[in-house]
């Protein structure tokens, strides 16, 4: 198998605005994102071009944009569309950031492409783009054992341990991260999965 590389030029955590979802589960994309904004002393401004909060830092020779989208989950892919169309980004240079019910909190694992798995955040962005051909980081929150408490669940805070997993394995997530920015994301695969 060749090596998996990737230019990421665009990292996009997903999540809900507004003082209600703050500190709940399907807000977890925009916990990562904002780790990583603050890891690079990056401040997000509003963007109305794209209604999203965004800002860039300069890493490994090059710009990378972080984008948190304000248009709900389920319409991520318009702002998502929006910023790559202006600054010529491919979808192949993508990173999506976001809560996955399917890995325990507390596991967060990176891979490349795949199908939406029934989040609305992934599939709107896989409907803008045509194709599903970027990169993601899932960030494990736990499932609440059953299928029609899912939407109940994502929009609920985590329990204190569970937040704290999720917490610690974000932060082994920016560990790996300058991997990510050098474009060896099985590199940063291996790391953060061993």
């Amino acid at each position: 198998m060749a090596a998996l590389t990737a230019n990421i030029r665009l990292i996009v955590g997903l999540g809900n605005p507004g003082a209600d979802y703050v500190d709940t589960r399907h807000n977890a994309g925009f916990w990562l994102v904002d780790l990583l904004a603050a890891d690079q002393s990056a401040g997000f401004h509003f963007e109305k071009r794209d209604n999203a909060e965004e800002c860039k830092f300069k890493t490994a020779g090059k710009d990378i944009y972080l984008q948190k989208p304000l248009t709900f989950m389920n319409r991520s892919g318009q702002a998502v569309a929006s910023l790559a169309r202006y600054y010529k980004i491919k979808v192949e240079e993508i990173l999506v950031l976001h809560d996955e019910l399917d890995l325990p909190a507390g596991t967060n694992r990176i891979k490349h492409g795949g199908g939406h798995g029934g989040h609305n955040g992934l599939r709107d962005i896989i409907n803008h783009f045509g194709s599903r051909e970027f990169s993601r980081v899932r960030i494990g929150i736990g499932h609440p054992g059953d299928s029609s408490q899912v939407i109940n669940y994502v929009l609920h805070k985590p329990s204190t341990t569970d937040l704290n997993a999720i917490e610690n394995a974000n932060r082994d997530t920016l560990g790996v991260m300058p991997l990510v920015y050098e474009g060896r994301i099985d590199k940063a695969m291996q790391a953060l999965h061993t």
